[in-house]
């Protein structure tokens, strides 16, 4: 953690206010030692985050004394006790599930099926002159596909880093989550035919030829019911829980960080 000197013999101290929970004090040390689960650019995103999920946890701890269950040594389960006994979020119920399956058809499709073809100009990510070059070479080959001077398949089996040269570049079937994201992405909203730009992925440049799609079909409402039904209850559930730490919080008195509580890893 980022220290400052104070005029105290030079002894240094932590630049961020104290951080109180009613009459407790967070030490800087639990906050600098929570910091490495919060991850952030910048050293106040990483030490406000952290002094946040300790300040909640003592919120729901010192609530738990309240109702009497400092029996319980495990401190988590002393705390899932709590949000037991306190928030009582009611199931989701038919026509909330009916209402949001409605609302979101494009949520609920088989997945979308495409049989794609590349060809790779390899670079690693960190080599910024091949991957110029690649780029460059990438562009060359490309333009003679779009205007018919070259065929896709010599193309690929001369120039591609990839195995699939050796089936004229073709990858097969593939579908959302089989390839890294970076390619995934953009793939999947072409159209049938060949790509007039270049896709950048970790491995390099591909020229990509999407040789068949076929989009997902609507899922039965039956089919998603499970799946919807965990939704809305999550989504109930954290709204309940930010409603009730903030409640909490005014009632015991938070000093030090601005506890807004948006949906976020916090409130998982």
């Amino acid at each position: 953690m980022q220290l400052i000197p104070t005029g105290e013999a030079g002894k240094p101290r932590n630049q961020f206010p104290p951080v109180y929970v009613g009459d407790t004090l967070i030490h800087e040390d639990d906050i600098a030692r929570e910091m490495q689960h919060h991850p952030a650019e910048e050293l106040a995103d990483a030490w406000h985050n952290a002094a946040k999920s300790l300040v909640l946890r003592e919120l729901l701890l010192q609530q738990a004394s309240r109702l009497n269950l400092d029996s319980i040594d495990d401190e988590e389960q002393r705390i899932a006790r709590v949000l037991e006994m306190e928030l009582g979020v009611p199931d989701p119920s038919e026509q909330d599930c009916e209402r949001f399956y409605a609302a979101n058809p494009g949520r609920f499709c088989s997945p979308t099926l495409m049989a794609v073809s590349h060809i790779l100009l390899a670079a690693a990510p960190d080599d910024v002159e091949e991957r110029i070059r690649q780029e460059d070479a990438g562009r060359q080959i490309l333009s003679a596909l779009l205007d018919g001077r070259a065929r896709f398949d010599d193309m690929a089996k001369q120039y591609s880093a990839c195995e699939s040269r050796h089936q004229g570049g073709s990858l097969g079937q593939i579908s959302k989550g089989q390839t890294v994201e970076e390619f995934e992405r953009p793939v999947l909203t072409l159209q049938e035919g060949l790509n007039p730009e270049l896709i950048e992925s970790r491995y390099g440049w591909h020229i990509v030829r999407v040789d068949q799609r076929i989009d997902g079909e609507p899922l039965p409402y039956e089919h998603v019911k499970p799946q919807i039904r965990q939704y809305l209850s999550e989504s109930v559930t954290r709204r309940a829980l930010r409603q009730y730490l903030q409640v909490l919080a005014a009632d015991t008195g938070v000093e030090g960080v601005d506890l807004e509580l948006p949906d976020s890893p916090l409130m998982q």
